[in-house]
């Protein structure tokens, strides 16, 4: 007989509140990651908040670090807000993570400008493979709209991070 109390776990949901980070080299070469539960699902860094008051700055730093082992804000590389936001239906297989009733999400969108050569560390659980392609070929990859959308997006908002040396 055990003397452990069994206590049942409190469920935590997602938090309805997310980023969309493209990341990008000077060239516009787009870094995208498989996802590891659906097969063929191609995609740039996503993640929801921790907590509702965490800044969208700190969950993208956050989840480009645990998604690709890459530091968003080390030396060369460039993290920029793009001050958009893109709300959208919930996956209908993805919506057992979020609270009951909850079908949005808000996502933020920013661009992670990184030297050509920068290592990727994907994270197993989350993603199995990863390829950098020509932004117009990142976003004809993409598996959701909005993140193809944002691809389509980059030459405006890299700015002068996406200038090549000629």
């Amino acid at each position: 007989m055990s003397c452990t109390k069994s206590v049942p776990s409190a469920r935590t949901y997602k938090i309805p509140q997310s980023v969309l980070v493209v990341i990008h080299t000077p060239e516009l070469e787009v870094l995208l990651i498989q996802r590891a539960d659906a097969d063929g699902f191609w995609q740039s860094v996503t993640g929801s908040k921790d907590q509702p008051d965490e800044s969208y700055e700190l969950t993208a730093v956050r989840e480009v670090a645990e998604e690709t082992g890459m530091d968003a804000r080390a030396g060369g590389c460039q993290l920029r807000d793009w001050g958009l936001e893109n709300v959208y239906e919930i996956y209908p297989r993805w919506r057992h993570r979020y609270a009951p009733g909850v079908i949005h999400n808000t996502e933020h969108l920013f661009g992670l400008c990184v030297p050509v050569g920068t290592p990727v560390q994907l994270n197993p659980r989350e993603h199995t493979d990863y390829r950098w392609l020509p932004w117009r070929e990142a976003a004809e990859a993409c598996s959701s709209p909005s993140n193809a959308e944002a691809c389509l997006l980059l030459p405006r908002f890299a700015g002068a991070a996406a200038s090549p040396a000629r």
